[in-house]
């Protein structure tokens, strides 16, 4: 089966952090950026935040621009892309804007042992899949691929981000860089701990760098079919993950 083009991407302080330590959202990127994230979006087919995401940043998960959004409906879409989540303890706030925000379809994934009480609790909300006792980003990406989704793009957050990574199953990382530090220990980072595929041996390849007013795009090829040097609203598929603090979004349970 081949498995959704991945996109993952997320905007990050010059020393690797998502965001600060209070609950607020710590803006990492500008206007222009969020544009272009927000055009990612509309050429996905799914987008997907980890529950943590959805606890503490509460994102909308939709497409802003009106232009974008009547294209997809003219190309028979749904405005927006697919909502999809994951979560081991089924603490998910059922008033929170994954929920209750677009008309567009919500997939939730979770370990066989949380799915009785997950779906009790969602009702019709969101569709719950038990992926096993153990779900993995490749479970989950096969699942996706079942059902259509050709491009998901993954907006964190840092324990999506490392799962992907370690699981070897991104195909683009989409990083901005913002111009200043964070410096606060308990504030989350882009990865977690773990081993990568990616090492000094076996280096990401750099297929695009671009200046974004104050900010810094780097674009890094992770698989064989994002090797083509082509801009990625044209590549394949795209499950971008972009925990980016700001947009109105922003990672797993």
């Amino acid at each position: 089966m081949t498995l959704p083009y991945v996109t993952l991407s997320c905007a990050i302080s010059l020393d690797g952090y998502l965001s600060g330590e209070a609950p607020q959202r710590l803006i990492m990127s500008n206007a222009e950026d969020f544009d272009r994230v927000d055009q990612l979006r509309a050429d996905s087919d799914a987008i997907m935040v980890g529950a943590s995401t959805v606890r503490r940043d509460d994102p909308r998960l939709l497409v802003r621009s009106e232009e974008r959004r009547q294209k997809r409906i003219a190309q028979g879409r749904t405005a927006s892309p697919v909502k999809v989540t994951v979560t081991g303890s089924g603490d998910l706030p059922m008033g929170s804007c994954f929920f209750t925000t677009g008309d567009v379809e919500k997939i939730v994934y979770c370990p066989r042992a949380a799915a009785a009480g997950l779906g009790a609790r969602i009702g019709d909300h969101a569709t719950v899949m038990a992926l096993g006792d153990r779900v993995t980003m490749r479970d989950i990406a096969e699942d996706l691929a079942a059902r259509g989704v050709r491009r998901l793009m993954v907006e964190g957050g840092g324990r999506m981000h490392t799962q992907f990574l370690r699981e070897d199953i991104a195909d683009e990382l989409q990083l901005v860089i913002a111009p200043f530090f964070v410096g606060e220990p308990r504030a989350p980072r882009f990865v977690g701990e773990g081993s990568f595929p990616w090492t000094a041996a076996r280096r990401a390849r750099l297929a695009e760098t671009r200046q974004i007013g104050d900010v810094v795009l780097l674009r890094y090829a992770l698989s064989d079919r994002a090797a083509s040097g082509q801009p990625s609203t044209e590549i394949a598929v795209g499950a971008a993950a972009a925990s980016r603090r700001g947009m109105d979004d922003g990672p797993t349970p």
